[in-house]
């Protein structure tokens, strides 16, 4: 029997073992790499979806999204293109009838977007007879992107135009978020056939949806009016939350009636209602590139023609609907926590009027009381004494609701500061100021400056 080598035995087998362990090392880094991979992309796509589940505004409608009457001649679609949100609708197509009419009304901002622009040269041709499209991005604003903004519009609404065999002069276009970044309008024109395979009458909600950005709710409403021979119809669609000024706001608006209504008439009365309602309000003073509100009729109501008494009672009820509208958007003020309604009167004329309203409405010292519920009087008397507007120390009154704060001058002896502190706490809030100068009065809505605001706008790109 051969005599074994003991020590080459053990020599081959610690070289063998060294191997099997090296594999094995091996083999676990790749799993543990493999893992790691899994669990990064896993943890990224919750914190996407935890960043995308944006908390509901406690001011938001408490019974959600309305429900709107489908308006004859109006059909709406939505889909995901991919412009900037993942795994959500962000264009919206509106094909409205032939023999619609269109009025509007649009930012006065100097580097307002080509969207807009084009908008308000097409508006100003008075095309009458056709057809006409809306189409709505969100996730881009398309503003201040030079000719390649204006190439981007031509674009998109040649590419709806072909599609739906329309002038080009008849299909309006809005963008809405950030400003400065070309727009792929590629990926809009690439999902173009999705969209009008998928327009039908009753998908306003779905629309409403698609153009929202920092907003956390749809918003809607509706009115009716009985017209001679039936029931004239009107429902709206608004976005907006922050960058909310006059002129008009981070505002897209589309409203729509089946009445039957000229161009002329139909601008005539949406440019008188938008200084009481969507000029109205301001969540941080910043007046946007993008506001948009189109108002359209496409004359398919039973009803006879707009006039007479019906032509005023149609007007009141198209204010009401861009007042609820224009409301609702401050209800989704970003960060917002409170309803803020300032009721300026007995000012020399509606400009003061206008300068202390927004005075009081914009200042952050107010809005940051407010957030508080700090019923800090002193700070509205500043916002007063700064606004310019004319203004007599012993002639101002200040309430609370109905609770005087300070009348002739001072503070009011009977003013308890509870009293206010209770009228701060509540979700919607009335301020009262009396300037004892005149007849002039103008009414504004705000919200309140909370921590939210900053984290939102802080992120916004990211």
């Amino acid at each position: 029997m051969a005599k074994t080598d003991w020590k080459a035995e053990a020599k081959t087998l610690k070289k063998r073992l060294r191997k099997l362990k090296s594999a094995v090392t091996g083999t676990v880094s790749d799993v543990a790499g493999d893992v790691r991979h899994e669990v990064a992309e896993v943890a990224g796509k919750i914190g996407a979806k935890l960043k995308s589940a944006k908390p509901v505004s406690p001011l938001a409608p408490k019974d959600g999204f309305p429900t709107l009457p489908v308006i004859k001649g109006v059909e709406f679609a939505a889909v995901e293109a991919g412009i900037k949100y993942a795994n959500r609708k962000d264009v919206m197509l509106i094909r409205l009838a032939p023999g619609t009419a269109m009025a509007g009304v649009f930012t006065r901002s100097s580097t307002r977007s080509a969207c807009v622009r084009d908008c308000q040269d097409k508006l100003a041709i008075k095309a009458a007879g056709d057809g006409a499209a809306i189409i709505v991005n969100s996730g881009n604003s398309n503003a201040f992107t030079g000719k390649v903004g204006d190439k981007a519009v031509a674009a998109v609404t040649g590419g709806v135009a072909s599609a739906l065999n329309l002038p080009a002069a008849r299909v309006f276009s809005s963008s809405t978020g950030v400003i400065g970044e070309p727009l792929p309008y590629d990926k809009i024109t690439a999902v173009l056939p999705d969209l009008i395979a998928g327009l039908r009458e009753d998908g306003i909600e779905m629309a409403a949806q698609a153009m929202m950005t920092t907003d956390t709710f749809p918003k809607g409403a509706a009115a009716t009016v009985q017209g001679d021979g039936g029931t004239i119809h009107i429902a709206g669609i608004a976005k907006g939350s922050g960058m909310i000024a006059p002129d008009m706001a981070t505002m897209l608006v589309y409203i729509f009636t089946d009445a039957k209504i000229s161009p002329t008439i139909l601008q005539r009365m949406l440019s008188r209602n938008v200084d009481a309602t969507f000029n109205s309000i301001t969540v941080d003073s910043d007046t946007s590139t993008s506001d948009t509100l189109l108002l359209a009729a496409t004359g398919q109501s039973d009803a006879g023609p707009v006039k007479g008494a019906v032509a005023k009672a149609f007007e009141a009820a198209l204010q009401s609907v861009m007042q609820d509208l224009a409301l609702q958007v401050i209800r989704d003020g970003e960060g917002a926590t409170k309803l803020v309604e300032i009721r300026v009167t007995g000012a020399v004329d509606d400009a003061d009027a206008a300068k202390v309203a927004f005075s009081i409405a914009n200042s952050p010292l107010v809005k940051t009381a407010l957030a508080g519920e700090d019923p800090n009087w002193g700070r509205i008397v500043a916002a007063v004494g700064k606004s310019g507007a004319e203004a007599e120390r012993d002639r101002l009154a200040i309430r609370f609701g109905d609770v005087v704060v300070a009348k002739n001058g001072w503070r009011n002896p009977d003013y308890q500061e509870e009293d206010g502190a209770a009228q701060f706490k509540q979700d919607e809030i009335l301020i009262r100021v009396d300037l004892g100068l005149g007849k002039a009065a103008r009414t504004v809505w705000t919200c309140d400056l909370t921590s939210c605001y900053i984290e939102i706008n802080a992120d916004y790109r990211s």
